[in-house]
């Protein structure tokens, strides 16, 4: 499929000059060139954190590639969690006042936030009673859409969406689609990472967040074809990513098979919450999930939730969503977190 993204970009980012850093010139040698301190003090001496971090983070690039192998160093971009990408693609794509991003509600609320700031309206295609999206319904309010965002899995409902579906959204629509990954590593369905030779229009995200346990270092992951990811590149803050998220990423990175096991632990709870949880007098259903959490609807959700609270185990209400009623979002902890969670919403619904 041919895409001209001199098209759909807007003007003013395709004329950018980006900001020119000391590292893009020279990266080793006598560095007198970025006004840094020549000393690293503390005891963390050995990161050098007296100097700028790399800002094209080869090493973690060549890395990722390296563990999905169907994208290349220049198809990956990386921020601040996924929350950088979601902002610079609005920045990118979308005029204040003119152009519009799509949602399909219930889904994760950052598309709407990083809209609602740079002025740009959002229309919404909801999921189907039971999740699903209507990729006709999506085709059909595209007007004006400069960006669909679609969560596969979905935040907060936990199911995966069929690749079928989103093939269609993707060949259909003129603009960019956003695949929103976070919970894939948990999903039956692989990546849509290899669509990207065939879409030039797609963008797949993803993050250490979640199954590399990684969420207080930030990192998200954002893949497409090489030349939008040179628009983010030349965007983004010329030191987006840190000198200690970039350290502990690649660590973390070189023992995939550790990772693994972790992801295992978890499929493993998320099973067995799921089926104790069906059990419990007062809960009305446990939804299919693809992700590291459960949708449970239960009788009273709002008074529920409050005394789960009460007894110091945390959950996230999602009653107030779309096709949500009476759902609490559980996140799979360790299998001590998840007795405990279970214990205290036996007694809570047996009490009523």
């Amino acid at each position: 499929m041919k895409f001209d993204f001199d098209q759909l970009i807007r003007p003013n980012i395709r004329s950018l000059k980006p900001y020119r850093s000391a590292r893009d010139d020279f990266k080793s040698g006598i560095l007198l060139d970025a006004n840094e301190n020549p000393v690293s003090p503390g005891p963390e001496h050995e990161l050098n954190l007296n100097r700028y971090p790399d800002p094209h983070y080869d090493a973690l690039r060549n890395r990722l590639s390296e563990l999905k192998p169907s994208v290349s160093p220049k198809q990956i971009f990386l921020g601040n969690g996924s929350d950088e990408a979601i902002d610079l693609l609005i920045r990118m794509f979308c005029t204040p006042g003119k152009d519009r991003i799509l949602v399909t509600p219930p889904t994760y609320g950052m598309y709407r936030v990083s809209a609602d700031i740079h002025g740009i309206e959002t229309v919404e295609a909801p999921l189907r009673p039971d999740f699903s999206l209507d990729a006709d319904s999506v085709l059909a309010k595209t007007d004006g859409v400069k960006i669909i965002f679609l969560c596969s899995p979905n935040n907060p409902t936990a199911n995966r969406q069929p690749e079928s579906e989103i093939r269609k959204v993707i060949e259909g629509f003129s603009g960019i689609v956003v695949v929103d990954e976070a919970y894939i590593d948990f999903s039956r369905d692989k990546s849509l990472l290899p669509l990207l030779s065939s879409y030039p229009n797609l963008v797949v995200m993803q993050t250490l967040s979640k199954a590399w346990g990684l969420a207080g270092i930030r990192l998200g992951m954002a893949f497409a074809s090489a030349e939008l990811i040179s628009y983010m590149m030349r965007v983004k803050p010329p030191y987006n990513v840190n000198s200690l998220t970039q350290n502990i990423a690649l660590k973390a990175l070189g023992n995939p098979a550790q990772t693994q096991k972790v992801i295992n632990d978890i499929l493993e709870e998320r099973t067995r919450v799921s089926e104790e949880l069906a059990t419990l007098s007062g809960v009305l259903k446990v939804e299919e999930s693809d992700a590291k959490f459960l949708l449970v609807r239960v009788e009273n959700a709002p008074e529920v939730y409050k005394k789960l609270a009460e007894q110091g185990v945390i959950v996230r209400y999602r009653g107030d969503q779309l096709h949500c009623d009476n759902g609490l979002r559980v996140t799979i902890g360790i299998k001590q977190e998840n007795d405990d969670l279970l214990d205290a919403l036996s007694k809570i619904l047996q009490t009523g």
